[in-house]
């Protein structure tokens, strides 16, 4: 059974910094890739970063220079890195992680942790 574990989330006045961390935990063959998406209240859910096996990043507009994604393949683990936050950033964020897992079969899915909320106070 895999299992996403986020951490890292809490209150954070603005223009301050926060790092959020995920593993992944399981019987896993591979990850493809893993990203972070946020959703607000009362708005969709909507991906922040993504970050793929060649370490190939991708970012929402709305935090790019901001923002970081990074990975430790053998530890299978994705961070984000958040500087110079807006109270616009406040949301519950979800780590996710599209992977292989190679029992009872090898297999490609997708999962999603439950969620770290972060809020960005004026």
């Amino acid at each position: 059974q895999v299992q996403l574990v986020e951490s890292g989330g809490g209150l954070v006045q603005a223009g301050g910094s926060l790092t959020l961390s995920c593993a992944a935990s399981g019987n896993i063959f591979h990850i493809n890739s893993m990203g972070w998406y946020r959703q607000a209240p009362g708005k969709q859910r909507e991906l922040v970063a993504s970050i793929n096996s060649g370490s190939s990043t991708n970012y929402a507009d709305s935090v790019k220079g901001r923002f970081t994604i990074s990975r430790d393949n053998a530890e299978n683990t994705v961070d984000l890195q958040m500087s110079r936050l807006k109270p616009e950033d406040t949301a519950v964020y979800y780590c996710n992680a599209q992977l292989t897992t190679i029992r009872p079969i090898l297999r490609t899915d997708n999962y999603w942790g439950r969620g770290t909320q972060v809020t960005v106070s004026s």
